[in-house]
């Protein structure tokens, strides 16, 4: 792959990704640019590095794709966009950090692709946490993002939210959802830890 045709940022970007980051990103791009016969998804280390860094190179290939030289070069564009698309699924496959899925919806809203959008929506559900998901909602001023985050954690079970509701940070969102799960689900459950967590900060003020 002659990764200086996707300029000196790209280049330098894929020069200090670990070497088994770079295999298995060809290995996605093989898999992305293959004929269209279904096949299974390729098996790859995947950690919390190749999380940061494939997020990072996506990062740099999305602004170079934005810019006046590339966009005017047609063959350059697409070659760009297609190693974007590859580091993208990667991520959609694999990632469980707020941040990327951040980075990952907010592509999707500006290709105002929102079947993608969805199905990123429904990766929230079955792969992160509570509290990513909770992360995902402090971090971002996007209201689609925001009420997808809300939305899946008025969907996960009840126990997996209430400890959010001891930390500062997460508080005002999980009692959020936890209004969502009461009055919109009905769920009783739901309606009592609310009313017992107001009345503990009640108390606390007096």
């Amino acid at each position: 792959m002659m990764m200086k045709n996707f300029g000196a940022r790209v280049a330098s970007v894929w020069e200090g990704l670990r070497p088994v980051t770079q295999k298995m990103l060809v290995r996605a791009l093989q898999t992305t640019t293959a004929a269209p016969t279904p096949s299974p998804a390729p098996k790859f280390h995947y950690d919390a590095t190749a999380d940061w860094e494939v997020s990072r190179l996506l990062s740099v290939l999305d602004e170079q794709a934005r810019s006046k030289d590339v966009r005017a070069d047609t063959s350059r564009l697409v070659e760009i966009e297609t190693l974007a698309n590859a580091c993208a699924t990667v991520l959609e496959n694999q990632t469980a950090s707020a941040e990327v899925f951040i980075q990952l919806a907010t592509r999707a809203i500006k290709s105002n692709d929102y079947n993608h959008l969805d199905k990123l929506a429904d990766r929230l559900g079955e792969r992160f946490s509570a509290g990513e998901v909770a992360e995902v909602i402090r971090q971002t001023d996007m209201p689609q993002i925001r009420a997808i985050g809300y939305e899946t954690l008025a969907m996960m079970r009840i126990p997996a939210i209430v400890p959010l509701l001891d930390d500062p940070i997460y508080s005002g969102i999980a009692a959020s959802a936890l209004e969502q799960m009461a009055f919109e689900f009905d769920s009783d459950e739901a309606r009592d830890i609310l009313e017992q967590f107001d009345s503990e900060n009640e108390a606390s003020r007096d």
